[in-house]
């Protein structure tokens, strides 16, 4: 008896005394995450190294030290270091993020290859983990395989609705042949990130999509070029192909040559764009049941219910949030309420 005794306690230490030093790794972790984030590399993997000392293959550590090593782009020993996570840890949730660097750092070796075959492992996994999507689309982007990267992109933003690189990249990887789509996309990205620099870099370009194929060429003429890529998606065999705006596109670009007549000549950038996204919106409402495809089906809803509930004149001052014009900045100030109700509407939508 006492034998068995003498074994539970000898047990029971061992617990304690091996909890106590996966916490002590941690409180390192947490210390050598602070490091990383000023910068202190060198310190953050001291800092690291004494944690696995402590505590053999944590994932934690582990995981925190291959980021730091990318961040210094030592790129193989952050794969070899995720390879280890990966061995020793393969049921754990947190591994999500360590497939993520794993990949992302073969993708910096410009092993592109390898990269996929990463992801797709950590995707298997792990298939409702956003992030790993949106950055197998960042390395498809990266070898110009933009139709397989909006494919990743689109998986992304209906994992998580609320991460704004995923519109921004769906958004600038369209513009060129899909305009409708693209003008959605970056919308949804102003009402996440409306104030930063890639902000600013997207309401120039969100303004170049509006109004590129517009050419004024005489004192009373306007020419709309249509560009053929446009119409490309209109009908096949007789019927409406997936993910159509044809019609709309059209329809944009003859509201869009509206802003040269003269009774608009004293309005402003935000009114002049609230006027034509009213127009999308309208016609997307009205044409909504006759098409279909991913841009129909995620992101018109969410546009439609906006002007349902008279919120685009906010969303407008809130797309304009890094224009120039010290009007917009007044009026965003001026209105707090109208705000609010924009963004708790915005918060609470049902993404489908």
């Amino acid at each position: 008896m006492k034998n068995i005794f003498t074994l539970f306690a000898i047990l029971l230490w061992s617990s304690i005394a091996f909890g106590q030093q996966k916490e002590a790794a941690e409180n390192l972790v947490n210390e050598g995450v602070a490091f990383h984030d000023k910068g202190d590399y060198e310190s953050a993997l001291a800092t690291y190294d004494k944690a696995l000392a402590l505590d053999k293959d944590n994932l934690l550590a582990l995981a925190e030290k291959a980021l730091t090593l990318s961040a210094q782009n030592k790129l193989e020993e952050a794969i070899t270091c995720c390879q280890l996570a990966i061995a020793k840890h393969p049921d754990d949730e947190d591994l999500k993020y360590v497939y993520s660097t794993c990949a992302d750092a073969y993708d910096g070796l410009k092993q592109i290859d390898k990269a996929l075959a990463v992801y797709e492992e950590g995707i298997k996994k792990f298939p409702d983990f956003y992030q790993i999507h949106f950055n197998k689309g960042i390395a498809l982007a990266g070898v110009k395989r933009y139709d397989e990267a909006i494919l990743s992109f689109q998986k992304s933003v209906t994992l998580n609705p609320k991460h704004p690189g995923s519109h921004n990249a769906l958004a600038r990887l369209l513009s060129e042949k899909k305009r409708i789509p693209s003008l959605m996309a970056y919308c949804r990205f102003f009402v996440l990130e409306p104030e930063s620099q890639r902000a600013k870099e997207n309401l120039a370009g969100m303004q170049n999509l509006l109004k590129g194929n517009i050419e004024k060429t005489g004192k009373n003429s306007i020419t709309i070029n249509i560009d053929s890529e446009m119409l490309a998606d209109t009908v096949k065999n007789g019927k409406v192909t997936e993910n159509s705006f044809s019609t709309i596109d059209m329809i944009l670009s003859m509201d869009a040559a509206l802003d040269y007549d003269k009774k608009n000549k004293k309005k402003t950038e935000v009114q002049l764009f609230q006027r034509k996204f009213e127009t999308v919106c309208a016609y997307m409402e009205e044409m909504q049941k006759d098409n279909f495809g991913f841009y129909w089906e995620y992101y018109a809803p969410y546009f439609i219910e906006m002007k349902e509930r008279n919120l685009t004149e906010t969303f407008s001052y809130i797309a304009f949030a890094t224009s120039e014009d010290p009007s917009v900045k007044k009026w965003l100030k001026g209105h707090p309420k109208e705000l609010e109700a924009f963004y708790t509407w915005s918060k609470n939508y049902s993404w489908k």
